[in-house]
């Protein structure tokens, strides 16, 4: 596992982000790499951090969203004199690592030339977190997450079909932006080479996001959008104190029937899934007013004891009382401080920063990957080899990020229960793959391409035995398993360590390995209602909305970690570590300075459409050809500017504390609305930008199939007639193959067979 050029010891971080629109992700970052045991020096403007101010204030003055971001970090604050750059130039000659946030223009402008450091400091490891990435037309453009879910495409799925499309709560473009830099910043320095450039855009992790509207357009020519909350076969409906999602598969009916209990969901017509779809204006209203009299989280445990994978709607306050949050010590106990709410990394990594390369580990299989590296070069994951366990979406995305850059992954499957996602298809699409073969799924292509495939029985002792051998040769094992289900097939961790005790075991589980709920199922609707994000995101509080089936954001952002957290383990040499991650966590802990509010104040955040502290109009706005745009301003100059561009004076700022929804942002957005009726998308957005107001068009999967920028930056890859979800950053030393076709189902057995018969004996 280990290569030349692992740095060990802690990290030197500097980190320079202003705290507000995409800076927020590289603040998010630098949290990460402090959480993880580095020394991380924030660099602010003189006068500090704009986000200091913003929002809801704790006892010692400062935002609490900034407290959640900044904990364990040293700050220095530039003043405005000739010392400033100094400083800077010192800090920077230290540092393994630079986090910026900034443009190139406005690096230039604070002394900081991306291309000059790089050739001055060829270590030094810079990742770039901005709205546009740094090589676009709009790379100097003020951006924040919304602008970027926007121009991304995936507030195209966020919402109600009859009403405006929506950011997500929170910030998650710029926390996603976050996880993904962690990522790119591990396998940057995983490379004999090290240092080098990530390039993060806000608007391509938010389109990475979005896969399945890709694929959907490009396999179905249908353009994917947001959905009607009264249909579908998972819903969110009332219960007596909140929401509910009832979200089942099929063969799980009659365990519905047994919930709910009532004579009118037993007609034996029901259990035929084809009716039920064509009758579901007669039984949904049962289950509506079932739920409507019952609290929702009674409904939850009820549900789980019957193996549903329900959801309750947790909301902020929800999450502060968690006994499960609190068992796990994703809550501390201290009540005020925004920093009390633990990022998602595991105690194993927080407690061993600083390991590096003193045991050999090896040898390896002599098995390459299916995907040769472009022109030649040496992939940075080279030589590591890892057992995937995952399925669908989470464990196997993950493993899908590791094979893109080098790592030779072996996905295990039942040969009579394999992947569910080799049998989906895209949503619209009129063919099914019933009867097609195992290997259908263009879905099942995107988080498996690039990989070899074992059928192998883990029930029986060949199968087990087979696997054990495997994992004795292997660096990384991935699960996504319901907790206990890997010890019943013999993969557990304390099993698979006694085998191999360097392993780094990556559990990708709902809730975590421990607690009261870690045995309960879900998927990533089930998680979007746990971890509080469907409480955050809506048009008001009436109605949570939730990321759908369609994007199943949780699952997205969690292999991403994983990925992030696996990698972190190779690079830094880290061995024989359990990864326990909780996707709810992960979610969770984007929107910690809420849970910070609710603990400091009481007050429980709800949602507010796309209104954000400090920003307005802060929104997306219909045109007159049935298209959107987006507008945020985060200045008195853009919305000066705005106001003219739109005709009308602008004639005062509200005073400090107004809140969201004053008289003037409602008055401002009013006129905006106005305008942009009477004009198509296009003109809009270009007498907008022209003005300098920070604007872009929201995007469908079709504008991001024809629009430059995403096939530039390879957020999907297109070849022949195959497209498949591509890549969420972009490296300045290596730009990754577009991988091999996902495997058939056991292709890749004999080969596997071979290479163990092969292999020399292990040496612990």
């Amino acid at each position: 596992m280990s290569r030349a050029g692992a740095r060990s010891g802690p990290l030197r971080v500097v980190e320079i982000a202003n705290g507000t629109g995409h800076g927020i992700g590289a603040a998010a970052l630098g949290r990460y790499f402090a959480v993880l045991g580095h020394h991380v020096v924030k660099v602010e403007p003189p006068g500090g951090d704009p986000l200091r101010g913003i929002g809801v204030l704790g006892a010692d003055g400062v935002g609490l969203t900034f407290t959640a971001l900044n904990e364990g970090k040293s700050q220095v604050v530039l003043e405005a004199d000739q010392a400033g750059p100094q400083v800077l130039d010192g800090l920077l000659e230290g540092a393994d690592v630079l986090i910026s946030d900034l443009g190139p223009a406005a690096a230039t402008a604070a002394g900081i030339d991306y291309a000059e450091l790089r050739d001055r400091r060829p270590d030094l490891l810079v990742v770039a977190i901005t709205s546009y990435g740094i090589d676009s037309a709009l790379a100097d453009e003020a951006g924040d997450s919304l602008l970027a879910e926007c121009y991304g495409g995936l507030a195209t799925m966020i919402g109600h079909h009859d009403r405006r499309p929506l950011a997500l709560g929170g910030e998650q473009a710029a926390h996603a932006a976050a996880v993904a830099g962690l990522l790119g910043a591990m396998i940057s320095l995983r490379d004999a080479a090290g240092g080098g450039l990530v390039d993060v855009a806000l608007c391509d992790v938010a389109a990475y996001m979005d896969w399945k509207a890709d694929i959907g357009f490009a396999t179905t020519g249908l353009v994917a959008g947001r959905g009607d909350p009264r249909s579908g076969r998972w819903r969110m409906v009332r219960a007596a104190d909140g929401w509910i999602g009832v979200i089942y598969q099929p063969e799980q009916w009659d365990a519905v029937v047994d919930l709910v209990g009532e004579p009118d969901l037993r007609d034996p017509r029901l259990r035929d899934e084809g009716f039920r779809a064509r009758h579901e204006h007669e039984w949904w209203p049962v289950i509506e007013r079932w739920a409507g009299v019952r609290p929702k989280e009674e409904i939850y445990r009820r549900a789980q004891a019957r193996a549903l994978p329900f959801g309750f709607c947790a909301d902020i306050a929800d999450l502060a009382r968690s006994a499960q949050l609190r068992v796990r010590g994703f809550l501390q106990p201290d009540q005020t401080s925004a920093g009390s709410v633990l990022p998602p990394v595991t105690a194993a990594l927080r407690s061993a920063p600083g390991v590096g390369g003193a045991r050999p580990v090896g040898p390896h299989l002599f098995l390459d990957p299916p995907t040769e590296p472009a022109d030649g070069r040496v992939a940075p994951l080279t030589g590591v080899v890892v057992l995937d366990f995952g399925t669908i979406t989470a464990g196997a995305a993950a493993s899908r990020l590791l094979a893109d850059y080098g790592a030779t992954v072996i996905k295990v499957e039942s040969p009579s229960r394999p992947d569910p996602f080799r049998r989906w298809t895209p949503p619209g699409s009129a063919v099914s793959v019933a009867g097609q073969g195992a290997d259908a799924s263009p879905m099942f292509d995107s988080n498996n391409a690039g990989k070899l495939s074992l059928s192998m029985d883990l029930t029986s002792p060949s199968g087990r035995a087979l696997v054990h051998e495997l994992a004795r040769h292997t660096d990384v094992v991935i699960e996504n398993f319901r907790v206990g289900v890997p010890e019943k097939l013999g993969i557990g961790r304390a099993e698979l360590a006694e085998i191999n005790p360097d392993l780094v075991y990556v559990s990708l589980s709902s809730q975590g390995q421990q607690g009261p709920e870690s045995r309960f199922r879900s998927y990533g609707s089930t998680l979007d209602l746990l971890s509080g994000l469907a409480s955050v995101t809506g048009y008001d509080e009436r109605s949570p909305v939730w990321s759908s089936a369609e994007v199943n954001y949780p699952d997205q952002i969690a292999a991403m970690l994983g990925a992030a957290l696996a990698v972190y383990a190779v690079a830094r040499d880290i061995r024989g570590v359990h990864l326990d991650i909780s996707q709810r966590e992960v979610v969770a802990w984007t929107i910690a300075d809420r849970i910070a509010e609710f603990r400091s104040t009481g007050e429980v955040a709800r949602p507010e459409g796309n209104r954000r502290p400090g920003r307005f109009p802060h929104d997306t706005f219909a045109t007159r050809d049935g298209r959107w745009i987006a507008v945020s301003c985060d200045t008195p100059d853009q919305r000066r500017r705005l106001a003219e561009a739109v005709g009308v004076p602008w004639l005062r700022e509200p005073e400090p504390g107004a809140g969201s929804g004053h008289a003037g942002e409602l008055w401002l957005a009013g006129r905006v609305a106005g305008w942009a009726r009477r004009r198509g998308a296009s003109d809009a957005v270009r007498a907008l930008r022209d003005a300098e107001v920070p604007c872009v068009p929201v995007s469908t999967a079709s504008d991001r199939a024809g629009d430059p920028h995403f096939a530039r930056r390879r957020v999907f890859v297109s070849e022949d007639r195959r497209r498949i979800k591509g890549f969420p950053f972009v490296l300045s030393r290596y730009v990754p193959p577009t991988p091999a076709p996902a495997p058939e189902l056991g292709r890749d057995n004999e080969a596997i067979v071979r290479s163990l018969e092969h292999a020399p004996a292990r040496h612990d």
